[in-house]
Formats: C-alpha cells, structure tokens, sequence
C-alpha cells in the first residue's frame, strides 16, 4: 500500500530465532517436542484437578488448574506460527495477523502474572491467617480473582494493541525476532513511539511490578511467619508448600523484566531471543514439573488419573 513516496507494509517478515538455515530442522525437532511436552503436562495438572473433588475445591489447586490453562494459551499464541515458519521457510505474517498474536501474546502473560499474584495470596493466607483462611479466600473469591485477572489482562492488552496499530510501518517490514512483539515492532515503525513507550514503562510497569510486589510483599509476610516457628522441621515443611510457587515466579518474572524494562533503543534481538524462549516455551513447559515434583496430592491425583485411563483401556 503507498501513499505518496512511502511504501506501507501490509504483511511482516518474522526473522525468526536463527539465520543459520542449517539448524531450522533441530530447533523445529526441539521446539515441537517441549511444546508437545507443554500441552500434556499442562492438561494433565488441568484434568487431574478437575477430576480430584477436594483438589478441584481448593484454592491453591483452582489457582493452578487456571495457570495451566493460561500457559497452554500463552505458548499456543507463539510456538505454532514458530514451528510452521521454521518447517515450511515461509516467515510472513498479515499486519492483522501480527497485531493479533500481539494482543493474546499479551493478554495470556499479563493473565499469567496475575494468577501467580493470587497463588501468593493464597499462601500468605493460609499460612499467615489461617484461622481467616477460609471465610477470607473462598470459592466465590477465587472465580472472582480469576475474572479480574482475565478482565484486565485483556483491557491492558487491548490498549497496547490500539496504540501500535495506530503507528506507520514504511522503512521496513523485517520484524527482528520469532514473534510479534511490543519492542521489535516499535524499533522498526517510522512513525513516533513515544508514548507507546511511554505507555510500556508506566502502565505496563504498574500492571506487571504491581503483581510482582505483591508477590513479595506476601513472601515477606510468610517469611517473618515462618521464622518463629520454633522447630526446624516445622519451618520446612511451612516454606517447602511455597517452594514450587517461588520458582515459577523467579522464572517468569525474570526472563520478563529483563526483555521489557529496559530501554527500548538498547533493545537486541540476538540478547532478548533466550529469555523469550525461556518465558513464552521453556516456563510453561516446566511448570507442570515444578508443581508436582514436590507435591504429594498432586502425584496422587496424577496417579488417580492415570490409572483411571489405564483400566478404561483394559476394559
């Protein structure tokens, strides 16, 4: 589409996460089988939950029925346009196409952050209020925490997609990374990006930092908690319900603080691509793991679950 001198782009090129063509047939054969990984594992905490009476009514199990779902989104924005792209070599995208991966790519993140928020609520409760725990968190609160976090998240995302679709796209249609995303459009619109950056920095710090303060407002409270516990094996068994819970958090909202709060002109495609791998495939991925390693209803409800299909074939 032109408009004068100036050629506008109806459609982008994904750079995608190597140039080297020679290794497009093993980042597939990888990136295929985590996100396979990532889809079971997820749907099996979903299913296992869900089919588990006590689980599927208790707070801290809903929240995580809800994560898993939400990571199933997160990656499925991102990882099956990556796989086609690398399979068939054709990286194109529509304009409309771009905006639209952007805006779930976002919703499902920001939804993401507010659930690990809630999860740490939870905690904070049922260790440091736990004669308040189950009038304070219930079931009722729980959906409405979920809606508020869907509501949001998807108010937040819609914001950021209006203000980028308002922008040119005229000096180039080449996007330097694997999907559409805020800051590797942004370096290559021809139009001002001030207050689209504007915009990153202040709502979507507050939006994205406010639910990790939360998070570590919660842990300190459940730390000064656990250290006047006077046993060992008391303080142990109290910290080690939230363990699973913190290494979720320090993966996500790692990888994401360092690709979105900084700068957007030291942004670098070749510097951000591992810790957008690592949030958008790697996270959801291993969280599954994470949550069920150390849990010990969750490997009996697994179990449950698994031996119901087993006998269910046998019969």
């Amino acid at each position: 589409m032109e408009k004068g001198n100036i050629t506008f782009v109806s459609e982008f090129i994904l750079l995608g996460i190597s140039s080297w063509q020679e290794w497009n047939m093993l980042f597939f054969t990888i990136f295929f089988i985590m996100y396979i990984v990532t889809l079971i594992g997820n749907l099996a905490i979903i299913l296992a939950i869900s089919l588990d009476g006590h689980l599927h009514h208790t707070p801290m199990y809903f929240f995580l029925s809800n994560l898993s779902l939400v990571d199933i989104c997160f990656t499925t924005s991102v990882v099956p346009k990556m796989l086609a792209d690398i399979l068939s070599g054709v990286r194109k995208i529509s304009y409309g196409g771009c905006l639209t991966q952007m805006y779930f790519f976002i919703a499902f993140g920001i939804t993401d952050s507010f659930l690990l928020a809630s999860m740490a609520l939870d905690r904070y409760l049922a260790i440091c209020r736990p004669l308040h725990y189950a009038t304070v968190i219930s079931g009722q609160v729980c959906w409405l925490l979920v809606a508020a976090s869907w509501l949001i998240s998807h108010l937040h995302s819609l914001l950021h997609t209006l203000l980028m679709s308002r922008l040119s796209f005229c000096a180039s249609n080449q996007v330097p990374h694997f999907f559409c995303d805020v800051f590797p459009l942004l370096k290559i619109s021809c139009s001002k990006t001030q207050l689209n950056t504007l915009i990153v920095h202040t709502e979507g710090a507050l939006i994205v930092n406010g639910a990790l303060v939360f998070v570590a407002f919660s842990y300190a409270r459940i730390l000064m908690a656990v250290l006047r516990i006077p046993s060992t094996e008391g303080k142990r068994k109290t910290f080690s319900t939230c363990g699973s819970h913190l290494t979720v958090v320090a993966l996500f909202y790692g990888t994401v603080i360092w690709v979105y709060f900084q700068p957007s002109s030291s942004f670098s495609a070749e510097k951000d691509t591992l810790a957008s791998i690592m949030y958008t495939i790697v996270t959801p991925m291993l969280n599954p793991f994470i949550y069920t390693l150390r849990n010990d209803k969750m490997k009996e409800a697994l179990r449950k679950l698994f031996g119901r299909k087993l006998n269910s074939q046998e019969v």
